[in-house]
């Protein structure tokens, strides 16, 4: 059986595929690779279904034999990676031959990397999904030093190109927001929340939200002292606690909250804001 060993998982490794939408109603929410893009792309590049399950890496610090002959492609942060000792490339197909050691070094820029392999990595499917929701806690446990993961069928397509160029990583992540639900509960608070001051990310966030540190975000006096009931929840709601300082929902966000709800992140931003790392700078703008 073909296979991934793992000899080190890093600081925290695990199993992500598109997440399992449609069970919010009864409490659990999609999860899934926190910068999708950036897991369609690998999957891509080994021909597989943009569905398929890979490792997400936190930093860096994974290292994995192979159990038979593996094709991967590694994308996501950018740092150094090795196969037997060899430096490659990242978002390009890598041929990793039987007993042969793939090394994810610690990123240089970004904060997640994507590993996949041709076929996906096979793990049992929960609710419909195979990736690890960290708040709920489905799916598969983190990865462990001594861990095997089996490789599924390799896809009857095969890779089309080599090598997928990347754009330079930005000085600051520019991150466009809709006006949310709650947005009068503030008096000025999407001016605010989008001055040029921008805000940093904070070494709390995580795969649940992203924390920010900057401009407090004030309510309107009528708002204050006011909560609200559970209302459902979406990723990139940017969420105020009373605070002020705004949180913005990740992939394994929950399903309901009660905090006023004043901005929702466009979905194709929210991979860029779950490769920031802590003190990264970032910047609201207002769209419509």
């Amino acid at each position: 059986m073909t296979a991934l060993e793992v000899l080190a998982p890093g600081l925290l490794a695990l199993v992500q595929d598109l997440g399992r939408p449609g069970w919010a109603h009864v409490g659990v929410g999609r999860s899934g690779a926190a910068d999708r893009g950036a897991l369609r792309l690998a999957n891509r590049l080994v021909a597989n279904p943009e569905s398929a399950a890979a490792i997400e890496v936190l930093l860096g610090g994974l290292h994995l034999r192979a159990r038979g002959p593996v094709t991967v492609a590694v994308t996501g942060a950018e740092g150094p990676a090795t196969v037997d000792g060899r430096p490659v490339g990242r978002r390009a197909v890598l041929e990793v031959p039987d007993g042969g050691e793939l090394v994810i070094g610690t990123a240089t820029r970004g904060l997640r990397t994507y590993v996949a392999v041709r076929g996906g990595v096979d793990v049992p499917v929960v609710l419909g999904s195979r990736s690890a929701d960290r708040l709920a806690g489905l799916g598969p446990a983190p990865l462990a030093e001594g861990d095997v993961l089996g490789v599924g069928p390799a896809p009857d397509e095969l890779p089309t190109v080599d090598v997928a160029p990347g754009p330079p990583w930005p000085d600051e992540v520019v991150v466009p927001v809709l006006p949310g639900p709650h947005a009068d509960w503030f008096a000025d608070g999407l001016e605010v929340l989008t001055a040029r001051t921008g805000y940093r990310a904070t070494p709390a966030s995580d795969r649940v939200a992203v924390r920010l540190d900057g401009a407090v975000v004030g309510r309107r006096p009528d708002a204050q002292g006011r909560e609200l009931p559970p209302v459902g929840l979406v990723a990139g709601a940017v969420q105020v606690p009373p605070d002020g300082l705004p949180v913005v929902f990740g992939a394994d966000h929950p399903v309901t909250g009660g905090y006023p709800v004043l901005a929702v992140v466009r979905s194709s931003a929210l991979g860029a804001l779950a490769q920031l790392r802590p003190g990264d700078p970032l910047r609201f703008v207002l769209t419509r």
